[in-house]
């Protein structure tokens, strides 16, 4: 009998054991295994055999060894300094502590060959095994090491700068391998914020250090990253200009830029924007899935009644649909949404934008250039020549461009635009405001929409909420429904599903207003946007927070969440 073929048995005998896999998976397993340098544990997540936590859990239980979490693990500094940083990242694992002379170290992968052995020659030490989630110890890395800390070691080491041809720009991200230093230590921070989910990076120059930054599901999160990143602040910086085809040279003045990228088979565009600070340029990247835009109207989080209701306004021949909200509220990704739903080749559509966020199909895009005198309002002057069914307008910024789409609205155009005010029935006052006489905002605008986005419960581990009746009747909440459904609350510890977050994704709340017959005299009028909320409300509208209660009782979101996104109704209904 070979070596190989006893190897062979002896995981075949420790897998059955586990209890978790059929004798079928089992074989399958180590069939993949003997042709792939993947490790056992990845292939029987990937194969969907079983789940990596209870895998492992009845893996470390065979072995006998420890099995732990690290999500609150702390380990000292000087037990992080017994083993390499490249050896961390190249075998995953964490060391954990000092045992009886012997290192312990947390691994996901106890079968990998030659694992111990590199491990001994790296630290010096006899070393002892715990079983951890990969999950858990690629987290770890980075909360004690830093995000790309192994770059960052060969950095500090071979202390010189490489820069990229222009060869390098278009390659897929989640190829790190071959990678200068500087340009893989910038890769992995945008691969790394692909993989968390991350909308925005932001890389801001302090006094005594370059801090990153990433918003996750609306919420920034400080990254580690590696003690002093600050003297590579320039070079970092200079990579990521050179990717966004910016002057490298210009640092006194703001610059835009864009990149596009491949991960993992995915298009992603990044929107750059560089900003002189008095500690060096500031740079903030947006992260724009192009595949995320192409969304329906059924993935936008609408009651079933609401979504009825703008599948109605959307399918006018003409009039004005407004969405309105502030910065980041989702407000693009819902116009994009409106026009995938009705986007069919007997319809021409038209959009003018700053800037282009997702390229859609059969849609006519063009990008605003104020630089050259290309504003919104000369684009849509311009749109309408064009014979369009549909126009979208990226955004209401002024009075031409207000006037504009409203008479292109009464002249047989569906129009959907966006404005900055804080609920639906506010977008009325806004344009009047701009100057737009009040008869022509009421025979123009066919429906309002108001939307902020929530943080989503983790469904994995999301946890019953002990219901404060106090608090509730202190924020308004309607207590006669809190027999429609269970309030949950976010696990502040988290699981491997939402990285340790409680939240996964975000959706959105809505206010729609239809004008009708009996807000347009309110508008003629000019009534104030809470009489007009008033008589939305006598007909059938439901608040911000009524569509936010709707979802804390169906355990979407919680209920902090509601109170933080939408402020509390300052128009009810007079009894």
């Amino acid at each position: 009998m070979t070596v190989a073929t006893m190897q062979n048995n002896r995981l075949e005998t420790i897998l059955t054991e586990t209890g978790v896999l059929t004798r079928e998976q089992i074989l399958d397993v180590l069939q993949r295994n003997a042709g792939a340098a993947k490790p056992i544990p990845e292939i029987v997540v990937d194969q969907g055999y079983a789940k990596e936590d209870p895998f492992i859990r009845a893996l470390a239980g065979v072995l006998k060894v420890p099995f732990i979490r690290l999500n609150d693990r702390k380990i000292t500094p000087d037990i992080l300094e017994k083993m390499p940083t490249k050896a961390i990242f190249q075998y995953n694992v964490i060391p954990l502590e000092m045992d009886n002379g012997a290192l312990r170290v947390a691994t996901c992968d106890p079968f990998n060959p030659g694992m111990m052995d590199a491990l001994r020659m790296a630290t010096g030490l006899k070393v002892r095994l715990s079983l951890s989630t990969s999950g858990d110890i690629s987290t770890a890395a980075k909360k004690f090491y830093g995000v790309g800390a192994d770059t960052f070691d060969r950095m500090m080491q071979d202390n010189r700068i490489e820069m990229p041809g222009e060869d390098e720009l278009k390659q897929d991200l989640s190829d790190l391998d071959s990678e200068a230093s500087v340009v893989k230590f910038v890769n992995q921070i945008i691969w790394e914020a692909h993989k968390d989910r991350a909308t925005d990076i932001h890389l801001e120059p302090m006094e005594m250090d370059l801090r990153i930054r990433y918003r996750i599901d609306g919420v920034l999160h400080p990254i580690p990253v590696p003690p002093q990143l600050k003297r590579f602040q320039a070079s970092i910086i200079s990579r990521i200009k050179v990717m966004s085809n910016m002057d490298i040279a210009e640092k006194r003045l703001p610059q835009d830029g864009r990149i596009s990228l491949r991960i993992q088979g995915a298009e992603i565009d990044v929107r750059v924007s560089t900003m002189p600070t008095v500690y060096g340029e500031s740079v903030s990247l947006r992260l724009l899935m192009r595949s995320s835009g192409m969304m329906g109207m059924d993935r936008l989080g609408l009651a079933p009644e609401d979504e009825k209701v703008l599948v109605k306004l959307i399918n006018k021949p003409h009039g004005i649909l407004l969405n309105t909200g502030p910065t980041g509220s989702g407000k693009s990704t819902s116009l994009y949404a409106w026009l995938h739903t009705i986007n069919t080749t007997d319809l021409r559509i038209l959009t003018i934008e700053d800037p282009i966020e997702y390229e859609m199909p059969g849609v006519n895009q063009i990008h605003v250039r104020a630089e050259i005198g290309m504003t919104f309002a000369v684009g849509l002057r311009h749109i309408l020549r064009q014979d369009p069914d549909v126009i979208m307008v990226g955004e209401i910024r002024d009075k031409e461009t207000a006037e504009i789409a409203s008479r292109a609205a009464l002249t047989g155009h569906l129009v959907f635009s966006t404005l900055h005010t804080n609920d639906a029935a506010g977008a009325v006052s806004r344009l009047i405001d701009m100057g737009i006489e009040p008869f022509l905002v009421a025979s123009s605008i066919e429906g309002l929409v108001a939307q902020r986005l929530v943080r989503r419960l983790c469904p994995a581990c999301r946890r019953p909420w002990k219901v404060d009746e106090t608090f509730l009747a202190s924020e308004e909440f309607p207590m006669d429904r809190l027999k429609e459904g269970t309030i949950y609350e976010a696990n502040p510890e988290g699981c491997e599903d939402c990285r340790g977050t409680g939240f996964k994704g975000r959706t959105g709340i809505y206010e729609i207003i239809v004008v009708d017959d009996n807000i347009r005299p309110l508008i003629v009028q000019r009534s104030s946007s809470n009489i007009i909320k008033q008589e939305a409300l006598r007909h059938g509208m439901r608040t911000l927070r009524d569509d936010g209660w709707t979802k804390v009782l169906a355990g979407i979101t919680t209920f902090e969440e509601v109170i933080r996104a939408a402020e509390a109704d300052e128009a009810m209904v007079e009894t």
